[in-house]
Formats: C-alpha cells, structure tokens, sequence
C-alpha cells in the first residue's frame, strides 16, 4: 500500500498552514503568537459574555475553526493532524477570552481520551488561577450496540453543540444555564458514519482498507474500525441501514425516535465523497425520517466535520423543540455555518407547473402502414448497432473525454427504442427528424445531446418542403450548418462532424437526375468510416479532446465513430 499524494507544503507544518490560510481569508479571526490558536478578531465584543472554546486534532475541517464568531465559538485551540492540542495552548486560550473580559468559559470537547485529558488539565489549572471555566464532552457516537468504558465517541454532532452554546452565550445566558441546556441537547443527539475508503494522515499509508464493493458502518471520524462491513449499497439502502442502527432499540447508543418527533437532520460529508452522491444521501434521509413520521424541523447539508479525504458520510439527528430549534436559526458571522432556511425540509414539496407549449408548436401526424414499419425497421436497427458498441465507444472516449460517450448513445438508443414501443411514429419526414430531436435533447444528455438536436432540427426545415432525394442533402447540410454555428467546430478538429461532412459530400450525388439512394448512402457511409479513422491522426481542435496533447490521442475520435455505426445502420435497415 502506498502513501497516497497530498497537497501540503510539509507534513510538519500542514496544520500551521492549513490555519493560517483560513485567517490571511477571514478578517474576523485572528492567531495567537506561538500557539495553534484562533480567536475571534473582536475579543472586545465578548465582555459579559461566556466565551466558548473548542478544539481537537486537525484534519476535520471545516471544525472546529471554520464556527469561530458571534453566534458560535469565540475560539478553536488546534492540535496536529488527528492529534490533540497541547494544554498549554488550551490554558493560552482561556487566559486570552477571561482577560478579554468574559463572564466565563466554556470548553466544548469531543469524547476522546486525549481531548478530555488535555482540556481538562488546562481547565484544572485555569480555576487554579482564578477563571471561571466548566466543560461539556459531546459523545454522539450511535455506532455501538453494547457500551463502551470510554463512552461515546464525538461526532458531527458537535457542530450542533456549538451552535446551541454560540446563540445562548450571545443571548446573555450564564455559564451554568449554558452547561444545564447543552448537556441536555447532547443526550438527545446520535451521528452514525458510514464509508466507501478509508483516510490517510498525511505523509502515512491509509488507515484501513476496504476493498472494491465493500463498506464500511460506524467508523471514527480518524479512521478507527466501525462495527460492520458490508457490500456495498445503492443510497436508498444504505440511509435506511443507517437509521436502523441508530435507533436499534438493542443498540445502547440508540437514539429514541418516535413518531411525531421533530429533528435537526445533518448529512455530513466526511470529506471525500461528492456533492452529488450527498445530494442523493440527503434526499434518502429526508424520504426516510419522512416514513417514519419523523418531522424533520432543519436539514443542514454538506462538509461540517470530515475525516480528511474519506470518501462517506454520517448522519446527524437531534431531537428538537421551539427553543432548539429557535436557537439553530440564530444569526451567526461563523463562515462554516451554512445559510440556512428557516424552514422544515421535505421531499412533498409541490412542483411548479411546465409551460404550456407555444401556438406555433407543431403536432406530428401520426401513419402506419408500410413506409412506418420501414422507418422503425431502420430505427431500431440504429438502436441495436449503438447498444452494442457501449463499451467500444467509452473505451475510446477515455482517452480524451470522461469515459461516457458509449453511455450518452446507449441512452439515446434506450430510449428511442421506448419512444417506438409506446408510440406511433411521425408521418411526414420533416416530422419523424423534429420528434428525434426533442427526444434525444430530452433524454440523451450531455453536449452529444444537444448536437444531434441541433442537427435534426435544423435538417427537418428543408424536408417541409418535400422528401424527394435532393432535399436529403439538403437537410444533410442545413444540419451540419447548425452545429458548426453553434458548436464551435469544422471538418478536421476530430469530432463527430468529421463524418458528418465526409458523409454529406457524398450524398451531395442525391442532387444528380436518377441518383440510386442506396448506392449513394453506401458511398456516404464508406466516406463517414474513413473519416472517423482518419480523426487518429488529427489534432483535437474543439471539444474536450482539445485540451489534450495530440500525442497522446491514439485512437480514433469516438463522436466520428458513432456516427459512420449508425449511418451503417440507417443503410442496412434501408436495404432489409
């Protein structure tokens, strides 16, 4: 197993870096001289009020400094990566908000050993000085279903924690009442991780592994063991996996959730994972909590407390009632601290109705009879030719796209073949090439998409005219047009319309008295495959390809490829 790439200057001074480049981009945080610590820029504005310091290894970003500011933390005292901060850093940040003037401290800290054990030296030897300081441990950990001598672990769930103590400190309330109702908040919480890799401090190997279809359920936000691995499974099964083991009622760090209960909801990026698959995750959760009758008050989504680059997510619950919840709205100038509605999250929102289609929308005729069961003959044939060559044309778009040109056509051909099951076809040909397009810029996606639209919209204009041999090249090239207009493209930039235009060259022959349509289509599709061969050798000169060195470009331009399979395949269901 290698020790996989960081972007660092060193792996001493990583977290010293990582600090300092979040306050050189926010004005309201400041550093303390020799210390892992990051305080508000304001000190002053804390006076009368108790101040709230927190902390723990790095390597958890956004926490625990991204929630420095009014409404959230007055400071964060950082250790090293995964690595608890020393006490006398700690004891540094107390002494800096109590001379500050802060009617005092309170230390929030994450349920690991060395965290309890540092904070609470550094707080013995505050009091012993005089300062006013108590402490929460927040273990929101629902992973284990017997219970732990150390207890539960700190999680994502202390992001809440700091929420709720930021907007009580700036309301005014004592440093006892703080104690009383965040104490309070933190046995009604529960968080579960789940992950599809594990992370690596940097400059060492990772911390576990998993292999390709596995996962794994109820880790540790610095990679230690969860309590199950299984294969791995589509979103909707694994948020309700989650859930079912958090509120377990075997389970000892079960939360109890009964219907009817209110929740904040977090899904937690824990660093690696993307905004889509969140976004996916999210809206399982939501559905989920839904079909238990579990209101969900406040969902907050994204990266809140990561485990470096470990590709998973964990899941938030607090139970909640007006004044919990009044008090996550509060305002807070904290940067990590997203923008939140004042809203409960829900996925019965209603929709918003699609406009009605303009007065000069055409209605396609529909026919049967043998000139339809001809045209679907040659659809289908299309259909099948691309179905097959899925692999083919990924494998070539690898090279110089992002690998999904044979899915983006595969697409296509899914649902042409749906769209002749369900419906009769267009009659008139004009008809038969705008029905494609709205079909393929509907379902087939991607720039691909939008380049057959264009070329099928605009090819349908000349057929309006008729649909004797010359208006087929005419359509021909009125497409072509369109997408060197829009597109950006010309013969010889190794695309697609390179067997486009070698293509329509030869059908030019259409315009010719007795031209014989087959014959010409079969010259057609001999020029479109020597075309797409010749793009190997060409320099990209639009599309993705572009950006990449002609060098390394070995293989033919897929787009081109796709093109000559299919005019081959409009030619041999024209000739069965």
């Amino acid at each position: 197993m290698e020790v996989p790439k960081k972007l660092v200057n060193s792996v001493a001074c990583c977290a010293d870096d990582a600090l300092a480049g979040l306050v050189a981009c926010n004005p309201g945080l400041r550093l303390m001289r020799g210390h892992r610590v990051v305080l508000r820029a304001d000190l002053a504005a804390i006076r009368g009020r108790v101040a709230l310091l927190s902390g723990g290894g790095s390597g958890h970003e956004p926490a625990h400094a991204g929630y420095i500011g009014k409404g959230m933390l007055t400071g964060v005292v950082a250790g090293a990566v995964f690595t608890s901060p020393a006490v006398g850093s700690i004891l540094a940040a107390i002494r800096a908000v109590t001379q500050a003037g802060a009617a005092g401290t309170l230390l929030i800290v994450k349920n690991y050993t060395g965290d309890r054990l540092n904070f609470g030296l550094a707080l013995e030897r505050a009091r012993a000085e005089g300062a006013d300081v108590g402490m929460v441990v927040v273990g929101d950990d629902s992973a284990f279903a017997a219970p732990k001598k150390a207890g539960r672990r700190g999680l994502c769930g202390t992001v809440l924690v700091h929420k709720v103590a930021g907007a009580l400190a700036e309301a005014g309330a004592s440093l006892d009442e703080i104690v009383k109702k965040v104490s309070a908040a933190t046995k009604a919480m529960g968080t579960l991780g789940l992950s599809l890799s594990p992370c690596s401090v940097p400059g060492s190997k990772p911390t576990f592994q998993l292999a390709d279809d596995e996962m794994e359920l109820g880790l540790g936000i610095h990679g230690e063991a969860g309590v199950r691995r299984m294969k791995v499974l589509p979103a909707d099964e694994a948020v309700e996996t989650m859930l079912a083991h958090m509120t377990d009622p075997s389970n000892a760090s079960r939360l109890p959730l009964s219907p009817g209960a209110s929740v904040v909801l977090v899904v937690n990026n824990l660093g690696g994972l993307s905004c889509l698959e969140l976004g996916i995750v999210a809206g399982a959760a939501v559905r989920r909590l839904e079909s238990r009758g579990v209101r969900i008050a406040r969902a907050l989504v994204g990266s809140f407390m990561t485990a470096l680059e470990m590709a998973g997510v964990s899941l938030t619950l607090m139970l909640v009632d007006d004044e919990l919840v009044k008090l996550i709205d509060a305002d807070t100038t904290a940067m990590a601290w997203p923008n939140l509605a004042a809203a409960p999250a829900t996925s019965q929102r209603q929709e918003l109705p699609a406009p009605n289609e303009g007065p000069g929308t055409a209605q396609h005729e529909i026919t049967k009879g043998p000139g339809a069961a001809r045209v679907q003959l040659v659809l289908e044939r299309v259909c099948s030719t691309l179905l097959d060559m899925q692999d083919k044309l990924n494998e070539l778009d690898r090279a110089a796209g992002d690998g999904d040109c044979g899915h983006t056509h595969a697409r296509a051909a899914r649902a042409i073949q749906e769209w002749v099951r369900t419906r009769p076809l267009p009659a008139a040909p004009a008809q038969l090439l705008s029905a494609l397009a709205d079909l393929l810029l509907e379902k087939m996606g991607g720039s691909s998409g939008v380049l057959y639209g264009l070329f099928l919209t605009a090819a349908a204009r000349p057929l309006h005219n008729g649909n004797d041999l010359p208006m087929w090249a005419d359509a021909m090239d009125a497409g072509i047009e369109a997408m060197q207009r829009y597109g950006g493209a010309a013969p010889g930039d190794r695309t697609m319309l390179d067997s486009l235009w070698a293509a329509a060259q030869a059908l030019h022959a259409l315009r010719s008295p007795g031209a014989d349509l087959l014959q010409v289509l079969a010259t057609a599709v001999q020029s479109a495959e020597a075309a797409a061969e010749a793009t190997r050798h060409m320099e990209a000169g639009a599309g993705r390809a572009s950006y990449i060195s002609s060098a390394q470009l070995l293989q033919p331009d897929p787009g081109a490829v796709a093109v000559a399979a299919v005019l081959k395949a409009v030619l041999e269901g024209l000739r069965s």
